[in-house]
């Protein structure tokens, strides 16, 4: 079953003093491309994290975002009592005044503050973990979901080019008749006399130059090969584009050989099929 390299998962956390929102976002890339944007204190996660989703979504241009919003009074900064109280037994010392009077002056002084850092503590990162592996799931899921649009997308684009091989296999029959009249009647008008023999050998020598049979035979095979891998397990997209360009080389080869003006519009229209092919692939994991 194919999957898609286009996908989004989204997982909340709700701790008691603050909102964890983690979003996945990817596009279709040749090889991973992970952008990651946490705050400062995930630092010390980002690494796994990166492992984990490098893991489990293999290839495409991918955003990883951590956003962190307060729902309750929270400050970083904090009171240094020590500081604080070393002060005020200071300032009595040197002058009387009630505790009030005494704390408004000491706060002010240096250090009375100080600002703590945040730091990730076990629970928050046990939330974290259980969301980001929520939020791979839901982007896994939707990259399946829009896979399997993608699957039928294909056959149906198989089915048409089939359906194209199959006329032009039927126009092959006429046209090699055609090419042998006109051949004929060519020499005859340049040529009194000619030897028949002669001609109908140089008649097959040219025939085989425009022989079909084993590109049609290929491309049904290729055709056939692209079905096959769209039903495996396993996402390919790097197979089914390799086996796509197998496909134009064979479609290109029956136009260039074809020498007929019916055969060639059925080529094109392949053609265009197969280009609509070669497009949905690069969004395929």
């Amino acid at each position: 079953m194919i999957q898609s390299m286009t996908g989004y998962g989204k997982a909340v956390v709700q701790l008691p003093t603050k909102k964890i929102t983690i979003e996945i976002k990817s596009l279709n890339s040749k090889n991973i491309d992970l952008n990651v944007r946490v705050p400062s204190y995930y630092r010390e996660k980002e690494l796994d994290m990166r492992k984990t989703i490098a893991a489990k979504l293999e290839r495409g241009k991918i955003d990883f975002s951590i956003f962190i919003e307060l729902t309750a009074e929270e400050t970083a900064a904090k009171v240094n009592k020590p500081i604080v109280l070393g002060y005020i037994n200071q300032l009595r010392e040197i002058a009387s005044a009630d505790d009030f009077e005494m704390l408004k002056l000491a706060v002010k002084l240096p250090d009375a503050l100080k600002i703590e850092r945040d730091e990730l503590d076990e629970l928050e990162s046990e939330q974290v973990d259980k969301a980001l592996e929520e939020s791979l799931q839901k982007i896994m899921q939707y990259r399946i979901d829009e896979g399997a649009v993608l699957q039928n997308e294909f056959k149906n684009r198989v089915f048409n080019i089939k359906n194209l091989l199959e006329e032009i296999t039927k126009l092959d029959t006429a046209r090699v008749g055609k090419i042998r009249e006109k051949l004929h009647s060519s020499i005859a008008e340049i040529m009194a006399d000619f030897d028949q023999n002669r001609l109908e050998q140089e008649l097959i020598f040219y025939l085989e130059k425009l022989d079909i049979t084993e590109e049609i035979v290929r491309l049904n095979n290729h055709l056939s090969y692209f079905e096959e891998e769209l039903n495996n397990r396993e996402s390919n997209g790097k197979k089914l584009g390799f086996i796509s360009q197998e496909m134009g080389r064979e479609i290109n080869t029956i136009g260039s050989k074809s020498n007929d003006a019916p055969m060639q519009k059925k080529v094109v229209m392949m053609k265009d099929e197969l280009e609509k092919i070669k497009e949905q692939l690069l969004n395929v994991l």
